[in-house]
């Protein structure tokens, strides 16, 4: 049962930069409070992944191809998060592939795959609260969402974390550093698509632990559905 008794549906919006943590740390969220997560950064990986399995090189790839792709795109409701699909089938590894994390800020910065995208998760809001996550959530996406979260992180713990989550193991300080470099250029190709509400609540999680930060974002949550 959903711990959000608003008298109407409520969207969490949860922003951030790469590696910030705002997909597992949305996902806990929603769990902790019964309703649905949605990740917008799943379709772009997905719309990704489609135009991958297309013909064409990256550097020939239009709006339109990759929205033509995206045709075999669906978002579907699971337990308790809204589930990608690629011609009907799940592609979770395919998703978090070289390939695709490549090519996604490529896609990500294309007008009309971000407003197919926003409007993909603008729809499983309809009708029932939710945890969203992305990095215009606040902002284009629910700008009158009843609570804004951005979450931050120095690029050097973030770099760590996505090591140990892919490694399983705790990373060298000479992995890190490369890490740290690729997460610093991503930043600045996906600076105009991370902005901050100006009403967002700013966690920098650097040094808090995700359970510490699920906690907070919680309570002002219920604070705000209560």
């Amino acid at each position: 049962m959903s711990e959000l008794r608003a008298k109407r549906p409520v969207v969490i919006a949860i922003d951030g930069p790469a590696a910030s943590g705002k997909s597992s740390t949305s996902k806990w969220v929603a769990e902790r409070l019964g309703v649905h997560h949605a990740d917008s950064g799943a379709l772009y990986r997905a719309a990704t992944a489609a135009r991958l399995r297309a013909e064409g090189a990256p550097d020939v790839w239009t709006e339109q191809s990759v929205l033509a792709a995206a045709a075999a795109v669906t978002f579907v409701p699971g337990k308790t998060s809204f589930e990608v699909r690629l011609d009907g089938t799940a592609a979770d590894e395919e998703l978090r592939g070289a390939g695709v994390t490549d090519q996604v800020s490529l896609v990500a910065k294309m007008p009309s795959v971000r407003a197919w995208v926003n409007e993909r998760i603008r729809e499983c809001a309809l009708g029932s609260s939710i945890v969203v996550d992305g990095r215009d959530m606040g902002t284009a996406v629910f700008p009158d969402a009843a609570l804004k979260i951005f979450l931050i992180a120095d690029p050097w713990e973030r770099a760590r974390r996505r090591l140990v989550q892919r490694l399983g193991r705790s990373p060298s300080e000479d992995e890190i550093a490369v890490e740290t470099d690729d997460i610093v250029k991503r930043d600045a190709k996906d600076a105009t698509q991370t902005q901050q509400a100006a009403d967002a609540i700013l966690i920098d999680t650097t040094y808090l632990t995700q359970a510490e930060q699920v906690d907070r974002i919680v309570a002002l949550a219920r604070a705000v559905g209560g």
